[in-house]
């Protein structure tokens, strides 16, 4: 996914090629062996027949990058710390639209002030949502994605054996119990009589189990499972940070839902990258179902029909200007779909995120300030 609450993975990989094996869904009791090769025996979690593949060696030590390793990105470079790997397991470089979702949620809510203790709330809902729930999100994702990252990311900490199953548990488990925590703290900060934010923390979570983990496996649904990414990535967020200074209202919510199906865009967004993988393990990701032609209009489809959606609300809602200033941040991200993404999203996929996505959020940062008055 993948989540809050992002939701944006066994075959052996060793010294040597490893032979062909049956690729299967893995519950999380698997077990790593050491040696000379890396070997992964697992139970069977689901029936149905696998396609079989082959994973190649590991990619060259000192070919990545140190920045994209930190950042938790494609074409990392290899590491043997295990904070650097352990911080490349929870993606920081998903964690900003999280912490940006809170933002929203407290600028939506309309009783945010720049005093100590409010900027001190937004800290904690920030560190929740991001480092500790996406992070859970992330690291949980690239455990049940791991045959899939030995086949178009095979450098990645977990299919590389650099990192080893009882850290990879120990880890998803840390955070999860970190973020529900610091949800169940906030909701004591705000005096909630009901704790409205550890639920929501709590749901987040599932949501992330289920979009990563057999049986259901939601990201194997390319509709159902980039929706979910894209309401962990938007609404969940705002949702807490709206409930941590306000109330959520049922506007916000269906306002918020429907910010989500931009969301989902975003998510096929990633897809692309991991079309070989995904076609090898039977996953059925829209570029995958589609091909990547149709696949690309989805997507800017689902981006910008949404956000030309949301300012005709605001528009109906008496709220002219804000509905000028949604409609000049969408003029940039649809120049960028056609000078990068529509060309090529497959080799284009990070440089137009990072062209587009920037404008995107400030959108919702309008329409968060648009509902507040």
């Amino acid at each position: 996914m993948a989540s809050f609450l992002c939701l944006m993975p066994s075959i052996g990989v060793g010294t040597q090629s490893p032979s062909r094996t049956r690729l299967r869904n893995f519950s999380p009791t698997t077990r790593f062996h050491t040696g000379r090769h890396f070997v992964i025996r697992a139970a069977e979690t689901e029936t149905n027949d696998a396609k079989t593949s082959k994973a190649p060696d590991a990619a060259p030590a000192g070919k990545g990058s140190n920045i994209n390793q930190l950042l938790g990105i494609k074409d990392a470079a290899r590491e043997t710390d295990k904070w650097k790997i352990r911080l490349q397991l929870t993606k920081p470089v998903t964690w900003p639209p999280l912490v940006w979702g809170v933002v929203c949620g407290a600028a939506a809510s309309g009783n945010f002030h720049w005093t100590i203790e409010d900027v001190a709330k937004s800290i904690v809902c920030m560190i929740m949502s991001g480092p500790c729930l996406t992070g859970y999100t992330q690291t949980l994702n690239d455990w049940y994605d791991r045959e899939i990252d030995a086949i178009n990311e095979p450098y990645r900490p977990i299919p590389s054996g650099a990192i080893s199953e009882s850290e990879v548990i120990t880890q998803i488990w840390l955070l999860l119990l970190g973020g529900l925590g610091l949800g169940g703290l906030l909701d004591l900060w705000a005096g909630h009589t009901f704790p409205t934010i550890f639920y929501l923390a709590l749901g987040g979570s599932l949501l992330s189990y289920i979009y990563s983990a057999p049986p259901l496996k939601l990201k194997q649904n390319g509709w159902i499972g980039n929706f979910a990414l894209g309401a962990s990535y938007i609404s969940l967020p705002w949702w807490a940070g709206q409930a941590l200074f306000g109330n959520l209202t049922s506007d916000i919510i269906v306002l918020t839902l429907l910010y989500s199906i931009a969301g989902l865009g975003i998510a096929i967004v990633n897809d692309f990258k991991s079309i070989e993988g995904d076609r090898a393990l039977g996953l059925k990701s829209l570029p995958v179902a589609f091909g990547i032609d149709t696949a690309k209009w989805i997507c800017v489809g689902a981006i910008d029909v949404t956000q030309l959606a949301v300012a005709g609300y605001l528009l109906g809602a008496d709220k002219p200007y804000y509905a000028l200033a949604l409609l000049g941040l969408i003029a940039p991200q649809v120049i960028f779909q056609f000078q990068y993404f529509l060309k090529d999203p497959v080799k284009y996929d990070v440089k137009y995120q990072a062209s587009a996505q920037p404008f995107l959020i400030l959108g919702l940062l309008v329409t968060a300030l648009a509902t507040s008055h």
